[in-house]
């Protein structure tokens, strides 16, 4: 399992390069810089002017993720009667892998549409999570510890419920933003507390803006219910890590948030936000699978001890 676990990292690393480049690109208006696709300009190699050099690299990277996918599906495949989780992650690591190769075709072809974007972006990080799944199951086991009591049993169920809960308000929340940050939504309010000085909202812009914040709100929220019971119920130390984490990221991208619209969206400010965005999401899927991990594990003592 360690050639896998290498394999898995250098993979979800690589993969993580590429989302975070082809947002730097895109962000910086270079993202149709190459018109067509999987050539740029008709070329190979074309001339790397007016940003052309980041949409290129960006295209590198991706297809420098085929060959590392290919070579996990080698090494997973004789691996995955050992994990019952293997086998369907590895279906849907290839199966992200295909969408996202037909969406960034997709994507150029549109000319970087909202929509577009949004499938993108979230393609990749359903991908990059899949890969990070991989590595936890190739790393990990479930810990080994005696029986939990039954109402121990009940509060780790509902961790999970809540974890996976915030996860998927993350990946929502993320991709509110990709949708508002590719619309040019990004300054449809100007005031931190309002929105044009008004609580209700009129333009698709204002909405937009509105509903990201909304679900950011909500992330938050989640995110610190699901530390409490965390560090309130029979959670393992990495599950408390993982999501002491995501809380840690989750202020730091209201910060961010708060920041991009102080001082009217700078590209570097911009950047950050989308980059924590998927490292919010990130911590919190990890945190949900260590759970499940452990739940596994609590629940294969206790048929053991029952058993007896």
């Amino acid at each position: 399992m360690k050639r896998l676990l290498r394999l898995a990292l250098a993979t979800d690393f690589v993969a993580l390069m590429t989302v975070v480049l082809g947002s730097w690109t895109r962000i910086n208006g270079a993202g149709l810089t190459c018109p067509d696709w999987p050539l740029c300009r008709g070329q190979i190699i074309p001339l790397m002017t007016d940003g052309t050099l980041w949409e290129w690299t960006h295209r590198l990277l991706a297809f420098t993720v085929a060959p590392l996918t290919i070579a996990l599906v080698v090494a997973a495949w004789p691996v995955r009667s050992r994990s019952p989780f293997v086998g369907p992650t590895l279906a849907a690591i290839v199966t992200l892998f295909i969408a996202q190769v037909l969406l960034g075709a997709e994507t150029v072809r549109l000319g970087n549409a909202p929509f577009s974007v949004v499938l993108h972006w979230g393609t990749a990080m359903a991908f990059i999570a899949a890969l990070s799944a991989m590595a936890v199951f190739a790393a990990a086991s479930p810990s080994a510890g005696i029986a939990p009591p039954h109402d121990a049993t009940r509060a780790s169920g509902r961790l999970r419920f809540v974890l996976l809960t915030t996860t998927t308000i993350a990946f929502i929340t993320m991709c509110i933003g990709a949708y508002v940050s590719s619309s040019g939504a990004g300054l449809a309010c100007l005031s931190i507390q309002q929105c044009a000085g008004n609580i209700i909202v009129h333009t698709p812009g204002e909405y937009v803006q509105m509903l990201h914040r909304a679900a950011a709100a909500t992330t938050l929220i989640f995110a610190a219910a699901a530390l409490a019971l965390a560090w309130a119920g029979p959670a393992s130390a990495r599950v408390r890590a993982a999501a002491g984490a995501g809380v840690a990221l989750v202020c730091i991208q209201v910060v961010l948030g708060l920041l991009n619209v102080a001082l009217r969206l700078p590209v570097e400010l911009r950047e950050a936000h989308a980059v924590n965005a998927a490292f919010v999401f990130l911590a919190f899927f990890i945190a949900t699978v260590f759970a499940a991990l452990d739940g596994m594990s609590n629940q294969l003592v206790l048929s053991k001890v029952e058993g007896r």
